[in-house]
C-alpha cells in the first residue's frame, strides 16, 4: 500500500486536498448564503420561510459537494463555489437594504 501511495503526485495530492477543502468550506459556504437568502425573499411567514431554506440548504450542500468533485481543476471548483456566494451575498444584501430583513 505505501509503494502505491508513494508513485501518486504531489500535485494530484494537493488538488483532490484542495477539491475536499473546496467542498467541505465553500458548500457550506453557498449553503448557508442559500438558506439566508431564502429566508429573506420567500413570501412565508418567518418560521415556515426558515424552515424551507434550512431545508433547501441540504440540497444545496449536496450539489456543491458533487460539483467540486465533477470539476475537470480544483481551480475550477473553487470558482464554481465563489461565483454563487458573491451572487447570494449581494441578493441578500438587497434583501437587507430593501427592508425584507
Amino acid at each position: 500500500m505505501k509503494g502505491k501511495l508513494a508513485t501518486l503526485p504531489m500535485s494530484y495530492r494537493l488538488a483532490v486536498t484542495s477539491r475536499v477543502l473546496a467542498a467541505i468550506f465553500g458548500g457550506y459556504l453557498v449553503a448557508a448564503l442559500a438558506s439566508v437568502t431564502l429566508t429573506l425573499w420567500l413570501p412565508l411567514n418567518r418560521a415556515e420561510a426558515v424552515v424551507t431554506g434550512m431545508t433547501v440548504s441540504f440540497l444545496v450542500y449536496l450539489v456543491a459537494v458533487l460539483w467540486c468533485f465533477a470539476c475537470r481543476s480544483a481551480w475550477s471548483a473553487w470558482v464554481g463555489l465563489l461565483v454563487p456566494s458573491v451572487i447570494l451575498a449581494t441578493v441578500s444584501g438587497a434583501a437587507r437594504g430593501l427592508g425584507l430583513a
